[in-house]
């Protein structure tokens, strides 16, 4: 089995992680108060993650300063975009929130030129334009189409936006299992703290059940996203993370009975053709540069 194609494999088992990890969460339709199920799952999910991590001596805390400011970023963006993205979740259809998600490299991309000044040229600006137009017809800003929860999904694009480009900034000595626990004991730490003030619901053997199989799923994604970092030509793998919006619409129907309006589907195509063009356009321009030198 070659890289890429290994590669690919672990990216479209990531998605189905995490796509799965949504559906349990999405599952117990409110029964539990959000910061009650995020304690909950923060708990095993961290256990699970500190005992992966110990096995395969990926702990490594001796960061540099910078390093930790990136991190510490990085923990605070997961926090708002956990809280954001579940909020939304826990409110609307799988496949319409998942599609949301889908603009994140066209927003990873704009921002990476913003901030970091990363040369963008007029065909993925062109790129970029269309997909947030693609992600206006998901969303529909209107009295009829938009509400509260679409915003809370905006808020989550943002906020893994903010996530992604701290740690691209990240040195490469730093461990992703190290960055990943760190970032899993924040969004315990704060979602444990919030939930002092709310009150604990009882669990029954179905939320117990959803609990586990959410975080067993969450440390899934984890795990695959990041070994597929280390296999296979990210520019050909990358693409694969749009198998997550086939897995939403399939669980989506079969297990809520969910399936999203013409013009979200209109709105996801155009958006995933802009990410998968925007890839595209990314992989040539590396190689060009390599040439040169």
């Amino acid at each position: 089995m070659s890289p890429n194609l290994r590669g690919s494999l672990l990216m479209m088992a990531g998605m189905a992680a995490f796509t799965l990890n949504d559906t349990c969460i999405k599952a117990t339709d409110n029964a539990l108060p959000l910061f009650q199920l995020l304690t909950l799952r923060g708990i095993v999910s961290s256990v699970l993650i500190y005992v992966l991590a110990r096995r395969l001596g990926a702990l490594h805390f001796n960061l540099s300063y910078r390093d930790w400011m990136l991190v510490a970023l990085r923990s605070l963006a997961e926090i708002a975009a956990a809280y954001f993205f579940l909020t939304a979740l826990l409110n609307m259809p799988l496949a319409n929130v998942t599609a949301v998600l889908q603009v994140l490299p066209l927003t990873v991309t704009l921002g990476a030129a913003l901030f970091f000044g990363d040369p963008v040229g007029w065909r993925r600006m062109s790129a970029i334009l269309v997909g947030f137009c693609g992600m206006l017809l998901i969303v529909r800003p209107g009295p009829d189409g938009f509400d509260i929860d679409s915003l809370f999904a905006l808020a989550a694009v943002l906020c893994v936006t903010v996530r992604d480009l701290a740690t691209r900034r990240m040195s490469a000595s730093v461990s992703s299992m190290t960055v990943t626990l760190v970032a899993s004991l924040a969004v315990l730490a704060f979602f444990g703290i919030g939930s002092v003030g709310t009150d604990w619901q009882p669990l029954d053997m179905r939320l117990t059940l959803l609990v586990i199989g959410a975080s067993i799923f969450v440390l899934g994604g984890y795990l695959f996203s990041v070994m597929v970092m280390r296999v296979g030509d990210i520019s050909f793998v990358a693409p694969f993370r749009y198998t997550g919006l086939l897995w939403a619409l399939a669980l989506g129907w079969l297990v809520f009975g969910d399936w999203p309006a013409d013009l979200t589907l209109l709105g996801a195509f155009i958006v995933v053709a802009t990410g998968v063009f925007t890839l595209y356009r990314e992989r040539n321009v590396t190689r060009a540069r390599s040439d040169r030198r």
